[in-house]
């Protein structure tokens, strides 16, 4: 069973008092003019009073210049250290999502201390949130799996804390809680993510989410946790759960986790594509392909994390998440390139390329998803293709829709979030290329294109008439290269934030 002890509530406290922490972090900006041959600084502290004059004489002597990422420590007076985080072009009011990720570039610094201040500048809430969550987020290290290493790594704050003249005022409290939960399960992805697959198989997925929801608080929190086994699966029909999983010794499974809020005013279903291990099974992928192919649940982590951070929040918002976990791997039971498959509902598929593997699953889900439920819309979560990095680069993720209202609303939550998603078309000419000779449709088709020709397969197993999202997130899901604002190296943990704001905004509408 996987350990779940590591994950742990990050605490983050508002407050509009003495500072009483060791360190200070505040932002620092460029407000030079175009043209001008020096550097105009400006310290943006928020609601507290520093000697401005002193300080920015010795960053000016220490040459910086106040863009992003960039952190200058200082001693300080009544804190033992003052960290300045870039802010970039010096503003009247600063975007969230720039407040975010100063805060999250300061955090990663810092690491290895206990306790921070964060003052940074903040007029509202949401600006308050969002350096709360930057905070948060930054604040992360994965070193389970370290033995002689592990104690040369720098552990993360304790306690964060948010200095706001506003912090008495009911909103920002909601703020700071919510930045809390985010967080703590944005880690939780990530930490699913980063686990090595010799010990994140199909069955201790479940167990970690299992763990997670009974920490959560169970049915005390609305929340359900079901496991279909691999028998299960293969008497009811999953066919494309078990093609993808029947070449594996760690055997498939479909998990089901449910919030049912009193009084709900929507239901939504998320589904998120969880391999948690792909080879490419018979079109087995080259060496350096398998590398990162841990990340490929990072999707079924999302949803399952996100549907934890919504019952917390307790939004009147019922969701139904979706995991179908498997392990593509190669073997002599393994599915094979033209095999024929039946996915849940009767549907079936020539599997032309094995590693074409999660649109399978996914279809298997989609359409349980969807039996017997009245829901206002269906959202699925996936690093499906390789055709999205190359379309989109590795931090923006794809959304596909055969609802363009529904897509607009979604994207709007993605503003508030920070998360970079971009819309997709899903250009009918390329249906005709998922056509078979032998089954009623094939599991690969046009490979121009290929991210938007995986979209439409997965739209012939939604009804039309429901409002459905595509996410592709194979790129952004997982950072092998440096770490950068609140990112680290791995796991990101994107969507979740997405998904939960999507539920929080839906209430209203």
């Amino acid at each position: 069973m996987m350990n779940l002890k590591g994950l742990t509530m990050t605490s983050i406290r508002i407050s509009d008092g003495i500072v009483k922490d060791e360190i200070l972090v505040v932002g620092l900006a460029n407000k030079s003019t175009k043209g001008s041959k020096s550097t105009a600084l400006s310290i943006e502290s928020g609601d507290l009073a520093l000697d401005n004059k002193a300080l920015l004489a010795t960053l000016q002597d220490l040459g910086a210049t106040g863009k992003a990422e960039e952190i200058i420590k200082l001693p300080g007076n009544s804190t033992r250290l003052i960290v300045f985080t870039g802010l970039g072009k010096a503003s009247p009011t600063y975007d969230n999502e720039v407040l975010r990720r100063a805060a999250g570039s300061a955090a990663r610094a810092i690491a290895g201390n206990s306790s921070a201040t964060f003052s940074l500048p903040a007029k509202n809430a949401q600006a308050i949130g969002a350096i709360a969550e930057g905070a948060g987020l930054g604040n992360y290290l994965f070193d389970r799996f370290r033995g002689s290493s592990k104690s040369e790594q720098k552990t993360p704050l304790k306690s964060i804390t948010i200095h706001s003249e506003l912090a008495k005022k009911s909103d920002v409290k909601d703020a700071i809680h919510k930045a809390e939960i985010i967080a703590t399960y944005t880690h939780l992805v990530r930490d699913l993510i980063n686990t090595p697959p010799s010990h994140l198989t199909p069955e201790t997925f479940c167990d970690a989410i299992t763990q997670a929801v009974k920490k959560a608080g169970g049915a005390s929190a609305g929340l359900k946790v079901s496991v279909m086994t691999d028998s299960q699966l293969k008497s009811k029909g999953y066919g494309g759960i078990i093609a993808v999983g029947q070449g594996s010794s760690n055997p498939p499974r479909l998990l089901q986790l449910s919030y049912s809020p009193k009084g709900a005013k929507k239901k939504f279903a998320y589904v998120g594509k969880g391999i948690t291990f792909d080879s490419g099974g018979l079109a087995l992928k080259p060496a350096k392909g398998m590398e990162a192919m841990k990340s490929d649940m990072s999707g079924a982590a999302a949803v399952c994390a996100a549907t934890i951070a919504i019952a917390l929040l307790k939004v009147p918002i019922a969701i139904e998440a979706y995991a179908p976990l498997a392990e593509n791997m190669v073997s002599d039971t393994a599915t094979r390139p033209s095999d024929v498959i039946s996915i849940y509902g009767g549907k079936t598929v020539e599997v032309i390329n094995p590693d074409a593997e999660g649109r399978l699953i996914l279809a298997d889900a989609l359409v349980k998803a969807q039996e017997g439920k009245d829901l206002d819309g269906i959202v699925d979560v996936a690093t499906l293709t390789g055709a999205q990095v190359v379309a989109l680069g590795t931090r923006t993720s794809a959304v596909m829709t055969n609802n363009t209202e529904f897509s607009e609303k979604f994207l709007v939550s993605t503003k508030k979030t920070g998360e970079a998603f971009w819309p997709m078309p899903l250009p009918i000419e390329l249906r005709a290329s998922l056509d078979s000779p032998v089954a009623d449709l094939a599991n690969i088709g046009e490979r121009m294109g290929g991210m938007l020709v995986a979209g439409l397969f997965l739209k012939d197993f939604v009804a039309d008439e429901l409002p459905w999202l595509h996410l592709d997130i194979a790129g952004p899901a997982y950072n092998e290269s440096a770490a950068h604002g609140y990112t680290p190296v791995g796991g990101t943990g994107i969507a979740l934030r997405s998904l939960v704001q999507l539920a929080l905004d839906s209430i209203s509408q």
